[in-house]
C-alpha cells in the first residue's frame, strides 16, 4: 500500500519495492497502453510524451524558465529546438525576464 510520501515511486519495482521500475520497463509499459487505445506504439513512446507535455505547458504558460527546469535543460538554445521554437524568439523572451 502506498503512504503517500515523497520518496514512493508511481511505478516501483515488484523485485525492490524501495526502487522505481526500471526505463525499459516503463517504456514497454508504455508501449503496451498505447497499443492497447488503438495507436501505433512506434509513433508514441516515453519521449514523445515527455516532449508534448512540455511543449503543452510552454503555450499555455509561456514561461520557459519553468520548462528548462522540467527539462533539465542548461542552454536556452537546446531547449527551443526541443520545443521547436525559433531560438530568438525564446532569447527575446529571456531578455524581457529580469532577475
Amino acid at each position: 500500500m502506498r503512504s503517500g510520501h515523497n520518496s514512493d515511486y508511481l511505478f516501483p519495482s515488484r523485485v525492490r519495492p524501495d526502487r522505481p521500475i526500471s526505463t525499459r520497463q516503463y517504456a514497454r509499459l508504455v508501449d503496451h497502453w498505447v497499443g492497447e487505445i488503438g495507436l501505433d506504439a512506434a509513433t508514441y513512446g516515453t519521449h514523445s510524451m515527455r516532449r508534448t507535455k512540455a511543449t503543452l505547458i510552454y503555450r499555455r504558460t509561456g514561461n520557459l524558465r519553468a520548462i528548462q527546469l522540467l527539462l533539465g535543460h542548461t542552454k536556452l538554445e537546446s531547449m527551443a529546438r526541443y520545443l521547436g521554437i525559433e531560438v530568438e524568439d525564446v532569447l527575446a523572451l529571456a531578455e524581457q525576464t529580469e532577475i
